[in-house]
């Protein structure tokens, strides 16, 4: 048995102190380590909170029954006694920066949960954390404008339930008038600052996949990656499936989220058309009047006992959650007929042919097309199987142009098509059951109706009305906190008020709690919505290219032109694999295909981390909403120190 002197710093007695020198044996478990370091320092305190950090080997030793010779300690060793909680300074998508006690020793994904059990935040698994992007040296000027911090470091959660709420907020928070004011301004949307011109936009597919590269490791702790106390990160939704929203509970975590939505629309990581631009603006313009007269704004909403509508959009249903009583309603359920004249347009190089009109049927997840009605009980021209094919709106309701634009998977790529319709009502029903098929799903599906009415209404608030006085404008309307700064460089103030203010119209009447869920809903059905990008190179190929990652599916993107190649939807993923010694990602789906990539603007891990993720998210189901399988999580998305 070895015996030795080991060296160990204690963290309260400053960074200039002598180490402690403490006579061990191999043999010594770590809680006698701890014992005999608390003893030699002869201070009176709770020292509970408090573990060995081991600098060489970046671990922590929170085994406290495993001995030195376990954990391979030799007199080499340099060990530090420091609180496992310290101070960490955090921005919430509100623009908000906290600071609170954190989690230092445990794994990212469970400091997470601490800090959303904190906030009140429902479904943490849906957050990480983020390393904010390095400001330049600040200039003199700029260092009289410091963010302000609002310090939550002693805040203590209650032992009641966690959701316990007193005048509207959680227990925890209404001990004191500030925490009060802190938690009100967690939950109401702020104005928009006048620095969004200021603020970085990003300009190409490459600057939006440098923000995924700073994602941090879910499965190490933070000063296992170099995070030290008072340090700033920031907490955003990372997985883009929101799981049982409920406003009632949810006032942080609906605020934060809608917050993420508004600054992805005003930064353009998100694409909008103008007009929907102009209904986000209005939106925003209304959730912002209605969050000053209404400061308790989640609390009492006739909306919140029935949300069913809202929460089709605002909730990602995957196969894997749908029961086999329901397939079985599935199959009982007639599916409505769904035929009619439409327009279609194939675009191809070296041609200047137009739209052409069809007779259109839709059977199963497939469309078919002859040359007029009467011939459709003939063989059609084309058949196109719409599984696993991209959807977009391409619309202009104001010049009456309802366009659906569709994807189709081939052997040598995406073939893309262009259909045409007539008015509203087909555009509603022809684009709610191509989004259905795209996911492999029918007309018979329970889904389908409400579909079409949310595209209806989507519709209907894009339509100018013209106000009863159209002379009047606000003058108190900030456009620059309302749309891109994109839309200031085409248009004035002037030109943008008129305009806003018409869209205005169609939103007015909302609740704050409607206003807020519609916004979501109409983020999520961007084309673009929550895709998050990473520069990678394909195995076997020479240039680099765009690996797209959303909730359901692979994007291959073709880096100088932006254009769908490939997708790959995670229901016909077989396995995937990743390679640490070369850094390399293997996945194999249906059919025999494989595909293989290295990353470069990110590790492997994180894109094998968001795999994993929202492989884990699709297991989730409403009956299990308070309880999270942590083990499953680190086994889909932990690396192979986690195997």
């Amino acid at each position: 048995m070895a015996a030795w002197d080991l060296s160990v710093t204690v963290e309260e007695l400053g960074p200039e102190a002598t180490p402690f020198k403490v006579s061990v044996t191999s043999d010594l478990h770590i809680g006698g380590v701890v014992l005999r370091i608390v003893e030699k320092t002869q201070i009176k305190k709770d020292w509970s909170d408090h573990a060995l950090w081991w600098e060489q080997k970046q671990q922590w030793l929170l085994q406290l029954s495993w001995t030195l010779e376990k954990y391979e300690i030799h007199a080499d060793a340099r060990l530090s006694l420091t609180p496992q909680h310290k101070p960490l300074r955090l921005g919430l998508p509100n623009g908000t920066t906290l600071r609170l006690q954190a989690c230092f020793s445990r794994p990212v994904f469970q400091t997470v949960t601490g800090v959303c059990r904190l906030l009140n935040m429902r479904h943490p698994e849906e957050l990480s954390l983020l390393r904010p992007v390095e400001e330049k040296k600040k200039k003199k000027k700029d260092t009289e404008e410091e963010v302000a911090v609002y310090d939550l470091t002693s805040l203590r959660i209650s032992s009641g339930p966690a959701h316990t709420l007193s005048n509207g907020m959680p227990v925890h928070f209404a001990d004191s008038p500030q925490t009060e004011a802190v938690y009100k301004m967690l939950s109401v949307s702020l104005p928009t600052p006048e620095t969004i011109t200021k603020m970085p936009r990003p300009t190409s597919l490459v600057d939006k996949a440098q923000v995924h590269s700073r994602w941090l490791d879910s499965s190490r702790s933070l000063l296992q990656q170099g995070v030290q106390e008072h340090d700033r990160l920031l907490l955003r939704f990372k997985y883009y499936c929101f799981h049982d929203l409920q406003p009632k509970y949810d006032a942080v975590r609906l605020t934060q989220m809608y917050e993420q939505a508004r600054w992805a629309i005003l930064l353009e990581d998100v694409g909008c058309t103008e007009e929907e631009m102009m209904l986000f603006a209005a939106l925003q313009y209304h959730i912002g009047k209605l969050s000053l007269s209404e400061p308790q704004l989640m609390t009492s909403c006739p909306s919140m006992d029935d949300l069913d509508s809202a929460l089709q959009c605002l909730e990602v249903k995957t196969d894997a959650e749908e029961s086999s009583a329901e397939d079985m309603l599935e199959t009982m359920r007639v599916a409505p007929e769904l035929h009619d004249y439409l327009k279609i347009f194939r675009p191809k190089r070296r041609t200047l042919k137009g739209y052409k009109q069809f007779w259109f049927t839709f059977n199963n997840a497939s469309i078919s097309y002859y040359k007029s009605k009467e011939e459709s009980l003939k063989e059609p021209i084309q058949q196109i199987n719409l599984k696993g094919c991209e959807v977009a709106p391409d619309v202009s309701v104001a010049g009456q142009k309802f366009c659906i634009r569709l994807l189709i998977p081939g052997a040598e790529g995406m073939n893309v098509v262009y259909l045409r319709c007539e008015n509203e009502l087909q555009y509603s029903r022809w684009m709610a059951a191509c989004r259905l098929a795209s996911k492999g799903k029918t007309l018979a599906d329970s889904s389908f109706s409400n579909e079409v009415q949310n595209i209806q209404s989507f519709l209907a608030m894009q339509r100018t009305t013209p106000r009863v006085n159209a002379a009047q404008t606000d003058d108190s309307i900030n456009t620059h906190g309302l749309v891109s700064p994109r839309y200031h460089k085409k248009y004035k103030s002037k030109q943008l008020t008129p305009r806003i203010l018409d869209a205005y119209q169609n939103v007015a009447q909302l609740p704050l709690t409607d206003a807020l869920l519609r916004f979501l809903q109409i983020w999520q059905a961007l084309p673009e919505f929550g895709v998050c990008y990473f520069v990678v190179r394909f195995k076997g190929c020479r240039k680099d290219e765009v690996l797209g990652v959303t909730n359901n599916r692979l994007i291959r993107i073709d880096l100088s032109t932006g254009d769908v190649v490939k997708t790959w939807r995670y229901n016909t993923m077989k396995q995937w694999n990743v390679n640490w010694d070369i850094q390399q990602v293997a996945i194999e789906f249906n059919g025999n295909v494989n595909i293989a990539f290295s990353c470069v603007t990110a590790t492997c891990k994180i894109v094998h981390e968001y795999i994993g993720g929202y492989i884990f998210m699709a297991t989730r189901t409403r009956e299990q909403t308070e309880v999270l399988n942590q083990e499953l999580f680190y086994k889909l998305t932990g690396g192979h120190e986690a195997l």
